[in-house]
């Protein structure tokens, strides 16, 4: 098939790392994919006066995850919406955030069955939170990554037939030998300056646990780097190789992630992946996934204490019962494989495609394999 993804400006975030996956997934399942985004917007003079040194942050954020020229990825000439002119006809055409479904749904029918490919339920207080809101009300098929997205969009918008392609983990890339503990109780997260991330509490349970555990080892990375003093005694990896990830799971006792809201999270996932359990806020995958004392432990949104409380639990366990939970979180992910869900994304493709009232006249450039 022909199959467009319309993309937001592209970066080194995760919803655009999965959307990236797929896109090399599906070519390489012999589909004709094309990727269009806009370029980041410009920022006018009086914004470039105000902020001098901004252009240090941009350039941090410059890199993204279509930087490979194996990728059909075409930036349009200024940041606008994606419109008909942009987009080749085609057979499925897919928006990747709520405000490319607005540009989708508005294409002709010649572009192909109209997908929502939903990652997260982006609706927040930065945001236009009504047009976010009504995107989910736009006749377009959802595809969404975990359960839980799947019943808001049946719930709250009458989306009546919804896919459920969960993201996977490459255990090529990350994978670790059995092991016991670290020598030295080890903790690691994922830095990130998104306050949905909440590395504020993550930190906070980092001070209670060192409070407790006397020389425990911090570890962390992210794609820029903190202000100074943000991450006192921390090993910082800022934007590590790929390659390089698994050793940095590996290399800890205990994975934190205190987010306030996730779509899926794909790092807990990598790092159990690497025999790490992890203790994570109720969000997202983990909240699905974790059964609390065999391969980590779930806790609430904000709370300190729990997050805390679970990590000292996994971090104080006898090597035999660390070894345990270590094989427990490992079992959770063994099975899971970006090869199996690309089949998924495939035969949901087809499944909007086949319902797909517009369909007739609609460009068929090659069948569905």
């Amino acid at each position: 098939m022909k199959i467009t993804f319309v993309l937001p400006t592209v970066n080194l975030s995760g919803g655009i790392r999965v959307a990236s996956i797929y896109v090399r997934r599906l070519t390489e399942l012999g589909h004709d994919v094309v990727a269009i985004s806009p370029p980041r917007p410009r920022r006018s003079v009086l914004e470039r006066l105000r902020r001098p040194f901004a252009a240090n942050v941009l350039s941090q954020l410059s890199s993204s995850h279509f930087d490979d020229k194996a990728f059909n990825h075409r930036v349009l000439d200024r940041w606008r919406p994606v419109i008909d002119a942009d987009v080749p006809d085609a057979d499925i055409v897919v928006a990747t955030w709520w405000e490319t479904a607005e540009w989708v749904a508005g294409l002709s029918p010649r572009k192909g069955t109209k997908v929502h490919f939903v990652q997260g339920y982006e609706v927040f207080d930065w945001l236009p939170v009504e047009r976010c809101k009504a995107s989910y009300r736009l006749p377009l098929h959802k595809i969404v990554v975990a359960q839980w997205l799947k019943t808001v969009m049946e719930r709250e918008y009458g989306n009546t037939r919804v896919d459920v392609v969960p993201n996977s983990v490459d255990h090529r890339q990350f994978f670790a030998p059995e092991r016991g503990k670290q020598t030295r109780p080890t903790v690691g997260f994922l830095y990130s300056k998104a306050p949905l991330k909440a590395v504020d509490v993550t930190l906070h349970a980092i001070e209670a646990l060192r409070r407790e555990i006397p020389g425990l080892r911090v570890v962390s990375f992210g794609d820029r780097d903190p202000p100074r003093g943000e991450l006192p005694d921390v090993e910082f990896h800022r934007s590590p190789a790929q390659s390089a990830l698994r050793d940095i799971y590996a290399s800890c006792d205990v994975w934190l992630t205190a987010s306030r809201s996730e779509g899926f999270n794909l790092p807990a996932m990598e790092s159990m992946a690497c025999r790490t359990p992890v203790v994570s806020t109720r969000t997202g995958w983990p909240e699905e996934a974790i059964v609390n004392g065999a391969n980590g432990w779930c806790v609430d949104v904000d709370d300190v204490v729990g997050l805390a409380r679970g990590a000292r639990q996994v971090l104080t366990l006898a090597d035999a019962d660390w070894r345990a939970m270590s094989q427990c979180a490992f079992d959770t992910v063994r099975h899971s494989s970006w090869e199996a869900s690309a089949a998924a994304f495939e035969r949901a493709l087809l499944g909007a495609r086949e319902r797909d009232p517009l369909r007739v006249g609609a460009n068929t450039a090659q069948p569905f394999r």
